[in-house]
C-alpha cells in the first residue's frame, strides 16, 4: 500500500514539476494583428521564439487557387516560396519581460526588421525598428481564443 502510495505521489510531483512553463512561454498560440487579416502562430524552438503565418485573408492570388508568393522577398531565390507557414518572427528571446533581440519580417515589403515583443494587459506589442526601438513603431496583436 505505502509503495503504491509513494508512486503516485512521486508521479504527480514530477509531472507537476516538468508541466510548469517558462514566463517567456506567455505568448505562445495564435494572434491576429490589428486589422485582424492575419493569423501568427508564436511557437518555442529551443530557447527562442518564433512566429509563422497560418493564416491570411489575402492568401490566395486573384485566380483563387494559387497560393500566393513571397514576390516581395529581397532574396530572389525565395520569391517563390509561398507564403503561407513562413516566419514573420524568428529568433527573440526571454528577458524580464520582454522579448527581444528577434527579426520581424514584413512579406508586402520584403524588408525585415529589428522587433522586440512585451505583453501588455490582454494585447501583444509587437515593435519593429531600425537602429533602436524609440525610432520604431507598434503593432498590437491579440490572442486568438
Amino acid at each position: 500500500m505505502y509503495k503504491i502510495t509513494f508512486t503516485i505521489f512521486f508521479a504527480l510531483v514530477v509531472s507537476f514539476a516538468f508541466g510548469q512553463s517558462a514566463p517567456g512561454d506567455k505568448i505562445l498560440g495564435e494572434w491576429v494583428n490589428e486589422e485582424k487579416d492575419t493569423r501568427i502562430e508564436i511557437y518555442k524552438n529551443g530557447n527562442s521564439y518564433s512566429g509563422k503565418l497560418i493564416w491570411a485573408q489575402k492568401l490566395m492570388e486573384s485566380d483563387g487557387q494559387t497560393q500566393r508568393k513571397d514576390v516581395n522577398n529581397t532574396n530572389e531565390k525565395l520569391r517563390t516560396r509561398s507564403v503561407l507557414n513562413i516566419d514573420l518572427l524568428h529568433d527573440f528571446i526571454y528577458s524580464e519581460g520582454i522579448w527581444d533581440e528577434g527579426k520581424m519580417y514584413d512579406p508586402k515589403s520584403g524588408k525585415t526588421y529589428s522587433c522586440l515583443m512585451k505583453l501588455r494587459t490582454e494585447k501583444l506589442e509587437i515593435r519593429g525598428y531600425v537602429g533602436i526601438p524609440l525610432l520604431g513603431r507598434s503593432t498590437y496583436w491579440e490572442r486568438v481564443l
